[in-house]
C-alpha cells in the first residue's frame, strides 16, 4: 500500500499510526536545544519501551503496519511525488530481513538523523538501586539483562520516583549499543518506522531507543513567532496534530507515559514546560545558554506535553509581600492563618479582594546571564495560598461527605491520596507575559487566578496538579486559551480592554476563561477521552463547569448564579443554533464513531475523524452541544446532586481515560430514577450524541431562557435603541437636536453581548444611533466578546466611523476575527474589502496558519 496516497491533509481524518497494542513507550527523556536563528529545535529523545504480551511476531502479521502504509520487508516503500520531500530512510531500510518487527511512532515534519539502541550496561551496574523484581513479574528472560534492567526500572514503585528519575536520566546518557551502529528507520508523512535486523517480535525489540532529530521551521506542532514586544519566541501549538512535529512519540491517548526534559535556550529566555516542580536554570559556561530541567511522574498522553520559550517576564504581585501579610479587605471571610504547615507555610488568601489577597512569596536568586541581565528564576515569586476555613458561599459544593473511593489508576504519586492536598484550595501559581501586557495581566489574570483556583477546588475538590504557570501568548494564538499539565496559555483577548481598575464587569471574559481552562485539569487532562473524536468529554464538561466555578469565584448567591447561567445559556443556544444551520451534519455529531467508539486496529492504530477538516477548527459544537447535554442531565437530578456526582466521578476515574458511556452509565446507576423515567443510555445516544441537529428539550428550554429576568432587561434596552434609530430615519438635523435624552440602564458584559446580538437582527440602524451606542457603552473598551458583536454591527451597517475599531480587533484579537473577514468581503463594499486586505497584510506573518489559510480563501 502506498502511504498517504489517498489522504488529503486539509479535509481528511488524522492518522494515529503508533502500534500501541504491540509495544508502549513508558517514559521519554528529551534533550533539546532551541535555535531562534534557524527556527528549529534540535536534540534527541530516548524512549523506554515495554512490549505488550500475547502478540504475534512477524511484520507480515501486523495489519496495523499495512494500514499505516508500512512496506513489508523486501518489497520496498513506494512513494508519491508529493511525499518524496517528506521521506527519510536509514541505509539499507529496504533490505531489512523478512519478518522483522517494526516499531511505529507518530511523526511529522521532523528531520531524523539517527536512531540507535541505547546500551544501559554501564548503568545496570547500579542495579542495586532497583527493587528486587522477580522475573515472572517483569516478564523478561534473564538471557536479556538489559531488557530486565529496563523492565525493573519501569516497574519501580511510585514511592521511589526520585531514584527512578535519576536512573532514567543516567540511562538516557548512555552510549549507543554495538559500537554506535544505527537501527534501520524510515520516515514518511505521518510516521517514523524503526527495525532491528533479526528481531521478529516486540518482546525482543530494544527497550531503550535514542532518536536524534531536528524540527522544521514550519512544523505543525511548534509555532515560531514574535511576542507583543517584537521579541522572538516559540511555543507548542498542539492541535490539530498534537506533538508529533515536536518529537517522535506515540499519539494514541492510551499510550500514557511519564517524561523528563532538558531544554537549552538563549540567556534571557524563560522556558515554561509541563513539569511538577519549578526548575532552577543552570548556566552553560561554554555556550552562555541556560539549561532548564522538568519532569512529570503522572502518566499522561504525549499530546499533553507543552513547551514555551521566550523573553517573557513574570507578572509581579500587586502589593509587596510584607504589605500583603497585613492587608485585609472588608470582604474578607474571617479566615485565620494556617500554622504549623512545615516547609509549605501558606498564608490565607482572600477569595474576593484581588489586590488585598494575602500571599507568601518564595524568592529565588536570579540567574545572571552572559550579558549581565537578570531573568526571573523559575522558582521565584510563586504565590502560595491555602483557604481552609473561609465562610463558604451558597454555591460552594465542597461539603460533600468523603466517599472512600480508592484510586483505580496505575501506580504513580497521586495527589488525590495526599491528606495535605485536600485543603490546598490555591496551588502555587505564576503569570508570565511580554512587558507591554504585564500591567493588564496583573490587574486581570493575577488578580483573578487565586479566586478561580479556590472556586474550582470548592466545586471539584483536590487540584490534580501541584502548580500552575499561566502564559499570555502572542497575538497569533489560535484560541482564547489552552490547558496543559502545569501550564495554561491565555490569549491577550481575555485581558481587560478598558482602563485599569474599571471594575469587575471588565474582568468577566478573563475570569470565565480562566475557569474554563482550570476545569480542564479535571476533564481533559487528569481524566481524558479514550477516543479523541469524543471531544465533548473535555470541552463540553469544561464549558459547563466554567459557569459554576466562575459563579463560585464571584461569590454569587444561588439566585444570582442561576440568572447569570440562564443568560449565558441563551447566548450559547443562539450560537449553537446558528452554527448548526451553517455546517455539515457530519461535523455536528458528538460521538462520530458511535458504537465503534474507542475501537482501534489490531496493532493499535486508528484515526481521529475530521481532525484535519479546516471547517471543524472553527466550530464549537462539541463545546456547546456537550454543555447543553450536561445542563439537561443536571435538570433531571438537580444541580447540587449533579456536582456531587462529578466529585465522585473524578475520584473514581482520575488518572484514566474514559468514553461517553463510562460517565453516562455511572450517572444512571447513581440516579436510578432517570431510567425509570425512560432516560436510558440508548435514548441519550439517540437524542444527543449520535445524530446531528438539536434535541427537543433544548428547543423547549431556550424559550424559558429567553424570558429570564436579565434577558428581559436587555430587551427593554433594545427597544430604546430601536426607537432612537427610527427617530433618526428621514429626519433632519433640527429634529435630532430636539430629541429627549434617553436613560439607558447599566448592563453586564454578557447583557451587552445579548443587546448587540439583538440589534444585529435589525435591518437598519442609523449612523447616529451607532455613534450613540458606541459612546454610551464605551464599546472600544469592552471585552473581546462585546467588541466582536460591535464589529459585526459596524460591518453590517457600513458605519465607516468605527472601521478603526474593526481593524484594531482583527489585528489584536486574531483568534476571534476569522469570521469577520468573510463579513467584510461578502458585503461587496470596496472600502470594507480594502479593510480586510489591509488587516490580512498586517497580521499574515503572525496569524495562526490554519486561520491564515481560511482567511486567504475569503480575501484573496
Amino acid at each position: 500500500m502506498e502511504p498517504d496516497k489517498d489522504l488529503n491533509p486539509d479535509t481528511d481524518d488524522l492518522p494515529l499510526r503508533a502500534n500501541t497494542n504491540h509495544i508502549l513507550v513508558r517514559h521519554y527523556v528529551l534533550d533539546l536545544t532551541v535555535h531562534f536563528d534557524r527556527k528549529v529545535i534540535s536534540g534527541s529523545v530516548v524512549l523506554f519501551l515495554e512490549p505488550c504480551s500475547g502478540l504475534g511476531t512477524a511484520a507480515e502479521d501486523d495489519p496495523g503496519a499495512k494500514e499505516a502504509g508500512v512496506s513489508l520487508p523486501g518489497i520496498g516503500l513506494a512513494q508519491t511525488a508529493a511525499e518524496a520531500g517528506n521521506s527519510q530512510s536509514s541505509h539499507s531500510w529496504e533490505t531489512t530481513s523478512d519478518g522483522d518487527f517494526t516499531l511505529l511512532l507518530d511523526c511529522c515534519d521532523l528531520d531524523v538523523s539517527k536512531v540507535e539502541e541505547v546500551d544501559v550496561t554501564s548503568v545496570s551496574a547500579t542495579s542495586s538501586l532497583l527493587p528486587e523484581v522477580a522475573s515472572e513479574r517483569s516478564g523478561v528472560s534473564s538471557a536479556s539483562p538489559q531488557a530486565a534492567f529496563i523492565q525493573n526500572l519501569i516497574s519501580m514503585p511510585s514511592s521511589r520516583w526520585r531514584p527512578k528519575q535519576r536512573l532514567f536520566s543516567a540511562c538516557s546518557r548512555a552510549l549507543g549499543a554495538q559500537g554506535g551502529s544505527s537501527l534501520h528507520f524510515h520516515r514518511d508523512r505521518w510516521s517514523l518506522q524503526v527495525r532491528k535486523k533479526g528481531v521478529a517480535s516486540p518482546q525482543e525489540f530494544p527497550r531503550a531507543v535514542r532518536i536524534c532529530y531536528e524540527t522544521r521551521p514550519a512544523g505543525g506542532s511548534v509555532r515560531w513567532t514574535e511576542d507583543q514586544d517584537n521579541r522572538v519566541c516559540v511555543y507548542t501549538a498542539g492541535s490539530p496534530i498534537n506533538n508529533r512535529a515536536l518529537f517522535p512519540c506515540q499519539e494514541p491517548p492510551v499510550a500514557m507515559s511519564t517524561w523528563q526534559a532538558t531544554v537549552r535556550a538563549p540567556s534571557g529566555c524563560v522556558v515554561l514546560m509541563s513539569g511538577e516542580e519549578p526548575t532552577v536554570p543552570i548556566e552553560d559556561e561554554d555556550t552562555r545558554s541556560l539549561i532548564w530541567n522538568y519532569y512529570v511522574t503522572m502518566p499522561m498522553p504525549a499530546s499533553t506535553f507543552t513547551l514555551a520559550v521566550g523573553h517573557w517576564r513574570q507578572v509581579p504581585s500587586e502589593n509587596p509581600p510584607a504589605l500583603e501579610r497585613v492587608v485585609r479587605d472588608k470582604t474578607d471571610c474571617g479566615e485565620t492563618d494556617k500554622l504549623g504547615a512545615g516547609p509549605r507555610e501558606w498564608a490565607q488568601a482572600d477569595l474576593m479582594s484581588g489586590p488585598s489577597s494575602i500571599r507568601e512569596v518564595v524568592k529565588g536568586s536570579p540567574v545572571k546571564t552572559g550579558s549581565g541581565d537578570q531573568i526571573t528564576r523559575s522558582d521565584s515569586a510563586f504565590c502560595y495560598s491555602s483557604l481552609e476555613d473561609e465562610v463558604l458561599s451558597e454555591t460552594d459544593y465542597s461539603g460533600m461527605v468523603n466517599d472512600g473511593i480508592p484510586c483505580s489508576h496505575g501506580d504513580y504519586p497521586c495527589r488525590f491520596t495526599e491528606q495535605s492536598t485536600r485543603s490546598q484550595r490555591v496551588i502555587p501559581h505564576r503569570v508570565f507575559g511580554p512587558d507591554c501586557l504585564l500591567q493588564k495581566a496583573q490587574m486581570g489574570v493575577l488578580k483573578l487566578l487565586p479566586r478561580c483556583l479556590a472556586a474550582a477546588h470548592a466545586v471539584l475538590g483536590v487540584h490534580p496538579f501541584p502548580r500552575l504557570d499561566v502564559l499570555i501568548v502572542p497575538a497569533g494564538f489560535s484560541s482564547l486559551g489552552m490547558a496543559s499539565p502545569h501550564v495554561m496559555f491565555l490569549s491577550q483577548s481575555v485581558l481587560c480592554a478598558g482602563s485599569l481598575g474599571s471594575g469587575e464587569n471588565d474582568l468577566t471574559l478573563c475570569g470565565s476563561r480562566i475557569c474554563h481552562e482550570i476545569a480542564h485539569s479535571w476533564f481533559g487532562l487528569v481524566i481524558g477521552a479514550r477516543d479523541w473524536t469524543e471531544e465533548w468529554i473535555s470541552e463540553g464538561f469544561a464549558t459547563y463547569l466554567e459557569d459554576i466555578i466562575w459563579a463560585q469565584a464571584q461569590q454569587l448567591s444561588l439566585q444570582e448564579a442561576a440568572e447569570q447561567s440562564d443568560l449565558k445559556a441563551l447566548l450559547r443556544w443562539r450560537r449553537l443554533s446558528d452554527e448548526l444551520q451553517n455546517s455539515e451534519e457530519a461535523l455536528q455529531i458528538l460521538r462520530p464513531n458511535m458504537e465503534n467508539t474507542g475501537q482501534v486496529s489490531a496493532s493499535g492504530s486508528s484515526t481521529v475523524k475530521h481532525a484535519l477538516n479546516p471547517d471543524k477548527t472553527f466550530m464549537q459544537v462539541h463545546y456547546l452541544k456537550g454543555y447543553f447535554l450536561l445542563r439537561f442531565l443536571a435538570s433531571q437530578v438537580g444541580e447540587k446532586q449533579f456536582i456531587d456526582f462529578f466529585r465522585v466521578f473524578v475520584k473514581k476515574y482520575h488518572g484514566q481515560l474514559i468514553l461517553s458511556q463510562d460517565f453516562l452509565q455511572m450517572l444512571l446507576i447513581t440516579f436510578p430514577d432517570m431510567e425509570r423515567k425512560g432516560l436510558t443510555l440508548r435514548a441519550i445516544y439517540a437524542d444527543w450524541l449520535d445524530r446531528p441537529g438539536i434535541p427537543k428539550w433544548l428547543y423547549e428550554r431556550s424559550a424559558v431562557w429567553s424570558q429570564a429576568r436579565l434577558v428581559e432587561e436587555v430587551k427593554a434596552e433594545v427597544v430604546k435603541w430601536i426607537l432612537l434609530s427610527q427617530s433618526h430615519q428621514g429626519k433632519g438635523r433640527k429634529r435630532k437636536r430636539t430629541e429627549p435624552k434617553v436613560n439607558y440602564k447599566e448592563v453586564t458584559s454578557e447583557q451587552l453581548v445579548m443587546l448587540l446580538e439583538l440589534l444585529l437582527e435589525e435591518e437598519k440602524l442609523s449612523g447616529a444611533t451607532l455613534c450613540a451606542l458606541q459612546r454610551t457603552y464605551h464599546l472600544q473598551n469592552q471585552d473581546a466578546e462585546v467588541k466582536h458583536r460591535w464589529c459585526e454591527l459596524v460591518i453590517k451597517h457600513a458605519y465607516a466611523g468605527a472601521y478603526g475599531d474593526v481593524e484594531h480587533f482583527l489585528v489584536h484579537d486574531q483568534a476571534m476575527g476569522v469570521y469577520l473577514y468573510g463579513e467584510l468581503m461578502v458585503q461587496e463594499d470596496p472600502e470594507q474589502q480594502a479593510l480586510a486586505r489591509r488587516c490580512l497584510s498586517l497580521v499574515q506573518e503572525e496569524i495562526d496558519q490554519s486561520a491564515r489559510r481560511v482567511v486567504e480563501e475569503m480575501v484573496l
